[in-house]
């Protein structure tokens, strides 16, 4: 499929980067795509993900800095990090696993996560029903852009990271991240996914 929900919402992630930000933990970064983006703009760049194979696929270098790892089990430095974006990855982890990642921001720091969860309710349904034709144009245009300007094939492309069914519904999420991450923001996107954003104090 040429066109990728998660990449699409990039840009839209990359405006909730703080000013200043220096440094940036991405959780379950896959072949390191939005990673290698946070890189362009001058962010030192960690990026975790559990699955090997993608990992090798990203490839190595100082920055982004990738690494296999299991984010649960790492020991996070605490108070360092000015931006944590997880893209996809927190359905795959227990919820609680922002609360390390809370405690690892730096004051002013923002959390970002691009979340996906199964369809539950009514509204779920239509936002779902809605997305359908819209996506079906997205890929359409995205394949003609592609045979208009063919490019090299990127290996990275080709190699895809786990992928497992979202357990929670996005009420289940808000009432989990009212209590973990005060003060946070949620909405609703169009493919599939919601954005949650959290400002930790500084």
């Amino acid at each position: 499929m040429p066109f990728d929900h998660n990449d699409h919402y990039h840009r839209l992630l990359l405006r909730r980067l703080p000013k200043e930000c220096r440094t940036a933990l991405d959780v379950g970064c896959g072949t390191g795509r939005f990673a290698r983006r946070l890189a362009a703009l001058g962010v030192e760049v960690e990026a975790i993900d559990p699955c090997a194979e993608v990992i090798a696929a990203a490839g190595g270098g100082r920055n982004p800095r990738f690494r296999q790892a299991d984010i649960t089990e790492v020991q996070l430095p605490k108070a360092h990090y000015d931006f944590i974006s997880c893209l996809a990855s927190i359905h795959h982890l227990p919820f609680g696993t922002v609360a390390a990642l809370r405690e690892a921001l730096a004051p002013g720091g923002v959390l970002v996560i691009l979340g996906c969860y199964p369809e539950r309710t009514p509204l779920d349904w239509a936002w779902s029903l809605a997305a359908v034709p819209v996506n079906a144009l997205a890929r359409l245009a995205v394949a003609a852009r592609d045979r208009i300007r063919p490019g090299a094939p990127d290996a990275r492309v080709r190699v895809k990271a786990p992928v497992a069914a979202p357990g929670m519904s996005l009420e289940e999420v808000r009432r989990e991240a009212a209590v973990l991450l005060p003060g946070y923001g949620i909405r609703r996107l169009l493919f599939w996914r919601y954005l949650l954003v959290f400002r930790k104090d500084s």
